[in-house]
């Protein structure tokens, strides 16, 4: 199976997707690639490129961009002036991927509604929720509100916590800790907007950092008395990465798939 084989297999299962407007696509290397063996991230990052190159991969199926833009990647760093350092990054980046003739493929927009596997789903799963057991869905199904038996907002902090694949002191608690909630909105990705969660009638959210500036969204709201469970973007759908190969290898046997965890480079002093 070619790179572009395995990238078409995946829109044809997602009719959501507008092909002429995704960024679903092979974003570097040859289509025409046989894969045999594939590593899936949430993102390609240095060391995820340097990994891949090192451990004779053919490709990288990664969720998010590689090259810093969410669209067009290459073509916007080709659009930077020469002495941009983000340019400069994007270009060490890209040479490993070319020496090592890997390709890298983008599994965005098909994965984060795939069914079963997708972000909200995973994410859900993490944290004890079956799937399809949301009170109510907003925002594409990015947004979701889960009923649980009543508890302080800490006491569901830490069981956040105690769910993370990384380390748990990422995860940040605005607001009253001794608030009883039980309607816990969880968010995906960039897609939390403190109003939507309001307007479910959530008690709690869970947001990414991506998402919730302090100035805007998290005080928004805290001056609402909605407590907020804040972690990192990656932390939301990790699992949903780690799910694809799953997928992969349940479909694609020939394949050797490996999932390769984000790792956020956080230091806590």
């Amino acid at each position: 199976m070619t790179a572009q084989d395995l990238l078409n297999y995946f829109l044809d299962r997602a009719p959501w997707v507008n092909r002429a407007d995704t960024e679903d696509k092979i974003i570097i290397g040859d289509p025409k690639k046989e894969i045999k063996k594939l590593m899936v991230v949430w993102q390609a990052s240095l060391e995820a490129v340097k990994k891949a190159a090192a451990g004779g991969y053919d490709a990288i199926m990664a969720n998010e961009p590689t090259f810093y833009f969410h669209l067009n990647e290459l073509e916007n760093v080709e659009k930077l002036p020469e002495n941009s350092a983000k340019k400069a990054a994007a270009l060490v980046k890209k040479k490993i991927i070319e020496d090592a003739g890997l390709v890298v493929i983008r599994n965005h927009d098909v994965w984060c509604k795939f069914p079963v596997y997708c972000g909200p789903n995973s994410w859900a799963r993490q944290l004890g929720f079956p799937v399809g057991s949301a009170a109510a869905n907003v925002n594409q199904g990015y947004q979701s509100m889960y009923p649980i038996e009543p508890v302080t907002a800490a006491a569901f902090a830490k069981r956040v916590a105690d769910s993370m694949k990384t380390d748990p002191r990422q995860v940040q608690l605005f607001g009253e800790r001794d608030k009883v909630v039980s309607r816990v909105g969880l968010g995906t990705g960039c897609a939390c907007g403190v109003e939507f969660f309001n307007e479910m009638g959530c008690d709690i959210i869970v947001i990414c950092d991506d998402s919730g500036s302090y100035w805007q969204d998290i005080s928004l709201a805290v001056d609402m008395e909605l407590p907020v469970i804040r972690v990192f973007h990656s932390a939301t759908e990790d699992y949903g990465i780690y799910l694809m190969k799953e997928y992969m290898d349940e479909h694609f046997p020939g394949i050797k798939t490996d999932y390769l965890p984000f790792d956020t480079k956080v230091s806590f002093v």
